[in-house]
C-alpha cells in the first residue's frame, strides 16, 4: 500500500521565532538576546545610581536623564514583545518575571509625576535573575529550595530563640531607661530598646552610648551575649541542613569498599577507589 507523499513542516511563524529567542536560552540567538538583556539591565541600574550622586548629577544630568529614557523605552518594548509572543500571556504578565519586568519600566513613567520615583528603578536589578537561566546555573535554585525547607522545619526552634531575643531586649532596655536615664540618651524604653538591639547585634552606631560605669558593664555584658546569639540561629539551620542532607543520600550512591558517598547519579563506579557500585 503506498503513501502519500509526507507534508513539510510548516514554516515556523514570527510568534514561535520570537518565543525562541526571547523565551529559550538554548539557541545561541537567544544566549545572546538574553546576555544583550543583561548587560542593558546592568548599564540601566548604573544610570540610576549613578544619578543619585549629586556631583555626577549636577554635571551630566540630561545625559543621564536621555539614557534613563532610552532604556525605559528598549525595556517597554521589550516587555510589550515577551507578551505578544508568550503562548500564555496572562500567566507571563502575572508570573514573578513578568512582574518584575513591569515595575521595571513604572518608575521612569511615574517620575513624571512624581520624580522621587525614579529611584525605584533599581528595581530593575531583580532581572539579573536570568542569568541563573541563561548561564546554567539552575542546579543552583535545588540548594536554595534545600536552604528553604531547613528554615521552614527549624521554625519553631527559631521562634523561640527569637521569643527569648525579644525577652532580653526589653529586659536590657528597661534595665538602661533606669541606669542611664534620659541625660544620656536614654529618654524612654523603646529608645533604650533600640540601643539593646543595636548592641546585640554588634552593629554599635554610637549615636547612644551608656557613660555611667554600671551602664557600661551591662553594655559590655550585651556585646559578649550577642556573639553568642548571632551564632545560635546558623547553628539550628545547619543542624537542620545535615538531617536533611543524611535523609535524602541515595544508598547506592554510598561505595561498600570506601564508604565514600559523594557520587554521581548514575555512576557506576566510585569517584575514589574506582570500586563497582551496587
Amino acid at each position: 500500500m503506498s503513501h502519500g507523499p509526507s507534508h513539510p513542516r510548516p514554516a515556523e511563524t514570527w510568534r514561535e521565532r520570537l518565543y525562541e529567542v526571547i523565551f529559550e536560552a538554548d539557541t545561541p540567538a537567544g544566549k545572546w538576546f538574553d546576555v544583550t538583556l543583561l548587560v542593558a539591565i546592568a548599564l540601566s541600574v548604573l544610570v540610576v545610581m549613578l544619578e543619585s550622586v549629586k556631583e555626577v548629577r549636577d554635571r551630566f544630568e540630561s545625559l543621564l536623564i536621555g539614557a534613563e529614557w532610552v532604556f525605559t523605552a528598549l525595556f517597554t518594548v521589550e516587555y510589550f514583545v515577551r507578551i505578544a509572543c508568550a503562548r500564555r500571556p496572562l500567566r507571563y504578565i502575572f508570573s514573578f518575571y513578568g512582574l518584575v519586568d513591569l515595575l521595571a519600566v513604572l518608575p521612569t513613567f511615574l517620575m513624571v509625576l512624581f520624580p522621587r520615583a525614579q529611584g525605584l528603578a533599581v528595581i530593575r536589578a531583580l532581572r539579573l535573575l536570568r542569568a541563573f537561566r541563561i548561564f546554567k546555573l539552575g542546579h543552583m535554585l535545588s540548594e536554595a529550595a534545600e536552604f528553604r525547607r531547613a528554615i521552614w522545619a527549624s521554625r519553631a526552634k527559631i521562634a523561640v530563640f527569637l521569643a527569648v531575643v525579644l525577652i532580653v531586649v526589653v529586659i536590657v532596655g528597661s534595665a538602661m531607661h533606669l541606669i542611664e536615664g534620659p541625660d544620656h540618651g536614654f529618654t524612654s524604653i523603646p529608645q533604650s530598646m533600640y540601643w539593646a538591639v543595636v548592641t546585640m547585634t554588634t552593629v554599635g552606631y554610637g549615636d547612644i552610648t551608656p557613660l555611667t560605669p554600671i551602664g557600661q558593664a551591662v553594655a559590655s555584658m550585651v556585646m559578649v551575649l550577642g556573639y553568642g546569639i548571632i551564632a545560635v540561629p546558623t547553628g539550628i539551620v545547619t543542624a537542620e541542613l545535615t538531617a536533611a542532607r543524611m535523609t535524602s543520600i541515595d544508598p547506592a550512591r554510598v561505595c561498600g569498599e570506601c564508604g565514600h558517598v559523594s557520587n554521581d547519579m548514575g555512576a557506576a563506579f566510585c569517584s575514589r577507589c574506582s570500586a563497582t557500585l551496587t
